[in-house]
């Protein structure tokens, strides 16, 4: 444990801000995942409900920086080829 009062004031500040990006970082995979659910059972009209859902959330994760805007555009980049496919 840290000596200084800066240094424990910093252990709280980043633990309080680990759970709540492991719990950000959570609902997005989550809208991800009923994103996929939804494909895989062909419901084109839910699928489109939920890409739009899941790449707001996306988005709002790498504008937090907790995941890189590079790994948010692949992953809505993915999730749309999904979509196309289903949707033709």
């Amino acid at each position: 444990m840290a000596n200084i009062k800066s240094a424990k004031k910093r252990v709280v500040t980043n633990e309080t801000k680990r759970v709540k990006q492991q719990a950000f970082k959570s609902a997005t995979r989550s809208a991800v995942k009923e994103f996929y659910k939804k494909v895989e059972n062909n419901d084109e009209a839910g699928a489109k409900e939920l890409f739009l859902l899941a790449s707001k959330k996306v988005d709002k994760a790498a504008d937090k920086n907790i995941i890189h805007h590079n790994a948010a555009s692949r992953e809505k980049s993915r999730m749309q080829k999904h979509l196309n496919k289903i949707a033709q």
